[in-house]
């Protein structure tokens, strides 16, 4: 016998970047281990996405990212619960898509009315009061890095990678996002090559990111760089890696699991809070890319995170204390004890 049917509802796109579809796949895999059968609504980013990482994945095509046309793809649909995440939806369509099924939404930014049943927010300064208003009284909050999705790999290499961190540094990963928001990639990269030596520089990114013809052309010319498009081995990546130029978004939690000594690029409104309190807890370097001295900002940190190895160890450690990798079967658990529930 099978579990429950799942929907998943996802956002994806230029603007948005991928992370939304990363993490649902994650929670997905969780979910499917437990006997769930999971199906994705999503738009063509997000199909595409799905494509390049998980071709094997179920998913109901949708015509846009739009809320008409998600409601209409989803109510074609049977299923006994559905999982949001997807930041332009609102609680009317929250409930109008799930027909009174069990809700699960992933969310970041508490700025909105959301029709939840069960809430995921793996912000670590999120407290539940942020939610006061926007969610119904007898919804069930799940707030803070320990149920943050991140892909069982990761928890598999943890305590190899934590007990090396803090040695001279070898190679850089530099991941900012499958879609390279405005071509930060190439910037950030253009910006790194003089200033380290004798260093490999893995950089990640997605087949559509506007950065990828001129990396690959600079690449022709400099043995150090190594270009991994829409890579499935970021947790080989990340581990072997000795810092990190990466995004403050939902890859935040796959290098605190193998605590990644980062610096940290503030891309977007929503990272902000998160990347603050792991500025202030000492688990990142941490600089605003919008910032009018950015270039200056990050050249600062970026030699003090190449050139001071204590630094390192203590963004390594704080990192790791944050988050272990294992919030997606958590999430899985309480979800499919709610869909049971009221089954």
């Amino acid at each position: 016998m099978s579990g429950p049917s799942i929907l998943i509802v996802v956002d994806a796109g230029p603007a948005v970047g991928g992370g939304h579809v990363m993490r649902s796949l994650t929670l997905v895999g969780a979910l499917t281990a437990e006997g769930a059968v999971c199906r994705f609504v999503a738009a063509p980013a997000a199909q595409a996405i799905l494509e390049a990482f998980a071709p094997e994945t179920a998913r109901v095509a949708a015509a846009s990212t739009s809320p008409g046309d998600l409601a209409v793809a989803a109510r074609a649909e049977r299923f006994d619960a559905i999982v949001f995440d997807h930041y332009g939806l609102v609680e009317d369509d929250h409930r109008a898509m799930a027909q009174g099924k069990p809700v699960l939404v992933i969310d970041d930014l508490a700025d909105r009315p959301l029709g939840a049943d069960l809430l995921l927010d793996s912000g670590p300064a999120r407290r539940a009061g942020d939610y006061d208003g926007l969610i119904p009284d007898d919804a069930r909050l799940l707030l803070g890095p320990q149920y943050a999705p991140v892909r069982p790999e990761f928890a598999g290499l943890r305590e190899r990678a934590l007990a090396w961190r803090g040695e001279p540094v070898g190679r850089v990963l530099v991941s900012l996002g499958l879609t390279d928001v405005d071509g930060i990639t190439g910037r950030v990269v253009e910006r790194l090559r003089p200033k380290v030596s004798d260093v490999g520089i893995d950089i990640v990114l997605g087949a559509e990111a506007p950065s990828l013809v001129s990396l690959t052309k600079i690449a022709r010319r400099d043995t150090r760089l190594a270009l991994h498009v829409d890579s499935p081995d970021m947790a080989r990546l990340t581990a072997e890696a000795d810092i990190a130029i990466g995004a403050a978004g939902s890859s935040t939690w796959e290098r605190c699991t193998l605590g990644l000594p980062t610096l940290m690029l503030v891309l977007a409104e929503n990272q902000r809070a998160a990347a603050r309190t792991l500025a202030e807890r000492d688990a990142a370097l941490v600089v605003d890319a919008g910032a009018a001295d950015f270039e200056a900002l990050f050249d600062r940190a970026l030699m003090r995170i190449t050139t001071d190895a204590a630094l390192r160890r203590q963004l390594s450690s704080a990192s790791a204390e944050l988050c272990d990798g294992l919030g997606g079967p958590r999430v899985a658990e309480v979800f499919l004890k709610l869909i049971a529930a009221r089954g």
